[in-house]
């Protein structure tokens, strides 16, 4: 319990640096676009490659992994079926939108940190993040494509289908972190091994990965002001963030528990990396396709405040 307060405690004080260092404006005010880039192109993919490399690949495709997809999706469902219950006059990529709010995890921001100092060991994170970019991702933009065509396909540039399908498949593949993932999955499966020199540099720029996703998460914090009345969606951004920090967490101890037969430190992290705010690329999602951009701001910003102290409470109760 000592270690697992103390791992919250190291989460905290980096976002808290990240945080002081935007009110008082000393990186400027595109630090966190920087530094969140920097973070995303560079160091979260050298991260992912030495842990996923250095891992059997049974663990990283294994329970978690069927935990982090059967949660994720029965939470998307959920708050679609709500949607339509009890929030009238949205459109489908709304209710889309309120579905990933409620279900897609900051598995890459907060997931890497928590893993290492909370649960003692990166590799816990990288089930949850290699279902994300590589299943989960391509999912939801095919919904929102075909949710939004009809609206927006006069101001885009046409084009047949198969070449649509070859461009998301393009992006997906080109994906900085998938790449990260799948040759880490390459090396793990063929046991291979970096050359000494090059294994090194990559290992200096996976270390700079946790501190800079942490900063940059406290930068986002700086400023922050959700559920305005005048938005008309609080509504909405209560039920995602209710599902996200109560309904997700309780339904991964289940399925970890009940349907996997889970236990210690693997029931934890089932159940704390599905505790994890609601991850901005909700929110980079929204305004790509110019909807639901309310909704996802404010639950990433309410499940992000609410979020740590919900992980506490979980580690508490389970650790």
């Amino acid at each position: 319990m000592a270690a697992v307060l103390s791992g919250f405690a190291v989460v905290w004080l980096i976002i808290a640096v990240g945080y002081l260092l935007g009110r008082i404006q000393v990186l400027g005010r595109e630090a966190r676009v920087v530094l969140s880039r920097l973070a995303f192109f560079v160091a979260s993919p050298c991260l992912l490659f030495l842990t996923i490399s250095g891992s059997p690949i049974r663990e990283v495709l294994g329970p978690q992994f069927g935990v982090a997809a059967l949660s994720a999706f029965t939470m998307l469902g959920l708050f679609l079926l709500l949607g339509r219950l009890v929030l009238p006059g949205r459109s489908g990529a709304e209710w889309v939108i309120g579905g990933m709010s409620a279900s897609l995890v900051n598995s890459a921001n907060l997931g890497f940190p928590i893993a290492a100092y909370v649960l003692g060991d990166i590799s816990l994170a990288a089930p949850i993040v290699m279902f994300q970019l590589a299943l989960y991702t391509p999912l939801y933009v095919g919904m929102l494509d075909q949710l939004t065509a009809g609206r927006a396909g006069a101001a885009r540039v046409r084009r047949s289908a198969r070449t649509e399908v070859a461009r998301r498949l393009a992006m997906t593949l080109l994906n900085p972190m998938i790449i990260g993932c799948v040759l880490g999955l390459l090396f793990s499966w063929q046991n291979w091994r970096l050359p000494e020199q090059i294994h090194e540099s990559v290992e200096l720029l996976a270390g700079s990965a946790i501190p800079l996703m942490l900063i940059a998460f406290g930068l986002s914090l700086v400023g922050s002001r959700p559920l305005s009345k005048a938005s008309g969606r609080r509504r909405d951004v209560l039920i995602a963030a209710t599902i996200k920090l109560v309904v997700h967490p309780g339904l991964a101890y289940l399925i970890a528990a009940f349907i996997f037969g889970l236990d210690g430190l693997m029931l934890l992290t089932a159940v704390v990396m599905a505790s994890l705010p609601t991850a901005q690329n909700v929110l980079v999602a929204a305004v790509r396709y110019g909807t639901g951009e309310t909704i996802a701001r404010d639950t990433v910003l309410v499940t992000t405040i609410l979020g740590i102290p919900s992980m506490v409470v979980v580690a508490l109760l389970l650790a």
